[in-house]
């Protein structure tokens, strides 16, 4: 064997998918004065974002970086935007007809360990989408303020009423490994992180029933189980900010990357459309994976986005052409407060000349 074919041989061992960090997406960087932003105030919202313990901040414009500030390529627990990430890969099944969203979870055999009733396994596929399948079962990951707020079993019929509901996000992953066969981590590297150029190397662990102060593992990715809760794990990501900004592109752009069409551009439409209204005096709806904020008097365009544990960010602003990631580094002890998010999305507003949203 010959120097070369031991090198080639030992990156294979070590690099687990060969070539695959020599593919990662590189995005231009411009002088925010190109687009309209002041450098003055980008300075000041930096000196704010350290002051609050931020991780990270992105602002993308034009599929160029305007704003880049803190580590955006140390990868955290994304928490909820999980869920916006699960969108992507049932818009592409759906869209090539693999799954059919009429299809109800007693069609399914889905069951739980409280037995649902005949009522809940009424709901289908597209309920658990817009969170409205009116199963109030406990579930993993849910957290305190979720559980406050969760209805009484039998309460409601399925899409009679919206409830952020892990139950529905985390069986639907396991119905789409269902009926794909194929784990949903694998699924999003093939159609999402490769074509992308993502630092995501699909490295995948299982973790059960973990303890109340235990630490996140140094993963891609993780399912956690509660067994004592549910039979359906919640699936957790670790990503970067660059990578976040890579999956909010594609859907600024449509779905569309290189040419190609990855996520269907209806599919997108369809989902960020409005189908429970979750703050009227924001205009704030929830969609199909996705909230939503509709067009009112202050915002003249639909836009889209998620968050996490209140403070982690994944804004979508097709009328701004922009897309917007914020990172606390929620995996250790940390400062950043939720009323400290809302000043900096206003900060961000007033750094762009116009304004617009």
């Amino acid at each position: 064997m010959n120097k070369l074919t031991v090198a080639l041989f030992l990156l294979i061992i070590f690099s687990g998918k060969i070539g695959y960090s020599q593919n990662q997406f590189q995005f231009e960087k411009i002088d925010p004065v190109e687009k309209g932003f002041s450098i003055n105030k980008l300075d000041s919202m930096g000196s704010f974002l350290e002051q609050a313990g931020s991780s990270s901040l992105m602002i993308i414009v034009d599929g160029k970086i305007i704003y880049d500030w803190g580590n955006s390529n140390k990868k955290l627990l994304v928490h909820s935007i999980r869920k916006a990430l699960l969108n992507s890969l049932y818009g592409i099944y759906i869209g090539n007809g693999t799954i059919d969203t009429s299809l109800t979870l007693k069609e399914l055999k889905i069951d739980d360990i409280n037995s649902l009733t005949e009522a809940e396994k009424k709901a289908t596929i597209a309920d658990l989408l817009k969170s409205r399948s009116g199963i109030y079962h406990n579930a993993a990951a849910v957290a305190e303020s979720m559980l406050k707020k969760m209805p009484e079993r039998g309460s409601h019929e399925p899409n009679e009423t919206y409830y952020y509901n892990n139950w529905d996000f985390n069986t639907l992953g396991f119905i789409l490994e269902k009926i794909t066969g194929e784990s949903l981590y694998d699924l999003f590297y093939q159609h999402i992180a490769q074509p992308l150029g993502m630092d995501f190397s699909n490295n995948i662990i299982t973790v059960k029933n973990p303890e109340e102060d235990w630490e996140i593992p140094d993963v891609d990715g993780f399912y956690q189980y509660e067994t004592n809760k549910s039979k359906y794990p919640a699936y957790h990501f670790r990503l970067t900010a660059r990578d976040m900004a890579l999956y909010g592109q594609l859907y600024l752009n449509k779905g569309k990357w290189n040419g190609k069409q990855i996520v269907p551009e209806k599919w997108i439409e369809i989902s960020t459309e409005p189908y429970s209204l979750t703050n009227e005096k924001y205009g704030i709806g929830y969609g199909m994976l996705w909230n939503v904020l509709m067009p009112n008097e202050n915002r003249g365009a639909k836009s889209f986005y998620h968050t996490g544990v209140g403070i982690h960010m994944l804004g979508i602003y097709p009328s701004a052409d922009m897309v917007l990631i914020h990172r606390v580094n929620t995996e250790k002890d940390y400062n950043f407060q939720e009323g400290d998010f809302y000043q900096m999305i206003s900060m961000v507003w007033n750094s762009k000349e116009n304004g617009d949203q």
